[in-house]
C-alpha cells in the first residue's frame, strides 16, 4: 500500500461510510446521521440490509431518549457506499478485516481516511499489509482506535442502545508519523479521540482481548448449560477469573515495557474509558473493576462459546500479543494456555488461523526494526528512525 499522503491540508469530513451494521456500526450510522453527516451504511449480509431498509430508520436510544435516524444510503454492495466517502469507518469484527481489505482495495482513492473502529490488536498492520500485497496504489490515511467509540448493544435489528460514549479514546495512525494530523481530522467526527504513540500502543490496550477469553473459558460450562442466560460481567467474572485476567495483564505489560510504551494497567485503561469507578481502579483488581462497571452491568453472556469473545479476542487479540511477545523474547504462559484451551474448545488452531506475525507483515522482522516500521511504514523498515 502506498501510504505517503500529504497532510498539510485539513479536510472537512462530510461524507462517511460505515462498514458493518452490528452494534458499533448501527450506533455510528445513527449518531452521525443525527449530527448532520451524510452516512452510507454497508453490511455484506443482504438480509441485514433488507431489514434495515424495510424499517427505513435506525432507532437510537441513549439516556432514556429515543431518536430516529435515516442514513443517506444503505447497501450490501461496497462500491456505492465507499466511492466519494471522506471517512470510511470499519466497525466490524476483526475476522472481517481480510474480506474488507480485499474488497476495498480496487475502490479506494487518494486522500480517503480509513478508521478501524476498533483496530483490535495488530489491525492496522494487518490491513495495511493486505492492501500493499494486493497492489493498492491509493494514498489512503489509515488509523485505528483502541475500542469502539460507543459502549452499545443492538436491542433488535435497527434498534441500538448507547450505554456510554467512550472517553479518552486513543487513536493512532499507520505509519505513526501521521498520527497527529489524522487525530486532528478524526476529532471532527469523534471529539473524544486522543492521540497514541503508535498502533501497538492502541493494539496492546485491547481490553476485550485482556478480559474476554478468560471470562468465556472460565464460564464454559455455564454458557453451554444455560445458553448464556446470565449477566456476563456482573455474574460471570468471579474473583478467580479476575485473577486470570490480572495474569494476562501482567504478561501484556511486560511486552508493552519492551516496546518502550507507557505501561498502563488494564484497570487504568478501563477507568479512562469511563467504564469503572475510581475506587475500583485504585483497588488494583480486574475483578473489582469489571464488577463495578455500570456500563457493562446489564450485558448478558453470549449464548455459545462460538462467539467473537473467543474467535476475535483470542485469534485477533491474544494471538498477536503472544506473537509479538515471541518476537521480543517475552514469555506469555497464561496467554498461551488460554489460546490452547480456546483452540481445543472450538476445534480451531488459533495459532495458525489467528493474526500471526506473517499476516501483520512482521515475519522476519528484527526487534530493532519494529519501531522504525511503526513510525515510517513497511517500505521504510530499513531507513533511519
Amino acid at each position: 500500500m502506498n501510504c505517503a499522503p500529504t497532510f498539510q491540508i485539513f479536510m472537512a469530513i462530510k461524507k462517511t461510510a460505515v462498514l458493518g451494521a452490528g452494534n458499533g456500526g448501527c450506533a455510528a450510522a445513527a449518531d452521525l446521521t443525527l449530527r448532520g453527516y451524510e452516512v452510507r451504511l454497508f453490511s455484506r449480509s443482504e438480509s441485514t440490509i433488507a431489514k434495515l431498509a424495510k424499517r427505513g430508520e435506525i432507532e437510537l436510544i441513549e439516556n432514556g431518549v429515543t431518536k430516529l435516524a435515516a442514513p443517506y444510503f444503505m447497501s450490501p454492495h461496497l462500491p456505492p457506499v465507499v466511492t466519494g466517502a471522506d471517512l470510511i469507518i470499519i466497525a466490524s469484527p476483526a475476522v472481517a478485516h481480510e474480506y474488507l481489505a480485499k474488497s476495498l482495495a480496487q475502490y479506494l482513492s487518494d486522500g480517503q481516511m480509513i478508521l478501524l473502529n476498533p483496530g483490535h490488536t495488530g489491525g492496522s498492520l494487518h490491513f495495511a499489509n493486505l492492501l500493499r500485497t494486493l497492489g493498492c496504489q491509493a494514498k489512503v490515511k489509515l488509523c485505528e482506535t483502541v475500542t469502539l467509540t460507543y459502549i452499545c448493544r443492538l436491542r433488535e435489528p435497527g434498534s441500538v442502545e448507547i450505554y456510554r460514549r467512550t472517553t479518552n479514546l486513543r487513536c493512532a495512525g499507520f505509519p505513526g508519523k501521521f498520527t497527529s494530523d489524522l487525530v486532528r481530522e478524526i476529532q471532527q467526527v469523534f471529539p473524544n479521540v486522543v492521540g497514541a504513540e503508535n498502533v501497538l500502543e492502541t493494539g496492546f490496550s485491547n481490553i476485550n482481548a485482556i478480559m474476554h477469553p478468560a471470562g468465556m473459558l472460565g464460564n464454559a460450562g455455564w454458557i453451554e448449560k444455560s445458553g448464556g442466560k446470565f449477566l456476563y460481567y456482573r455474574e460471570g467474572i468471579t474473583p478467580a477469573i479476575g485473577a486470570w485476567i490480572d495474569e494476562v495483564d501482567k504478561e501484556r505489560l511486560a511486552i508493552v515495557r519492551v516496546l518502550g510504551l507507557k505501561p498502563l494497567r488494564f484497570i487504568d485503561i478501563f477507568h479512562q474509558a469511563g467504564l469503572t469507578t475510581i475506587e475500583a481502579r485504585d483497588s488494583g483488581s480486574a475483578y473489582q473493576a469489571i464488577h463495578e462497571s455500570g456500563a457493562n452491568s446489564t450485558i448478558k453472556s453470549p449464548p455459545s462459546l462460538d462467539h467473537r469473545y473467543i474467535r476475535e479476542d483470542v485469534g485477533y487479540g491474544l494471538v498477536p500479543m503472544a506473537e509479538i511477545g515471541k518476537l521480543l523474547d517475552v514469555k506469555t504462559p497464561t496467554m498461551d494456555a488460554l489460546i490452547t484451551l480456546a483452540s481445543t474448545a472450538l476445534g480451531v488452531d488459533f495459532r495458525s488461523e489467528g493474526l500471526t506475525l506473517e499476516k501483520m507483515g512482521l515475519a522476519g522482522v528484527k526487534p530493532e526494526q519494529l519501531p522504525i516500521i511503526l513510525k515510517n511504514g513497511f517500505d521504510a523498515s530499513t531507513s533511519s528512525a
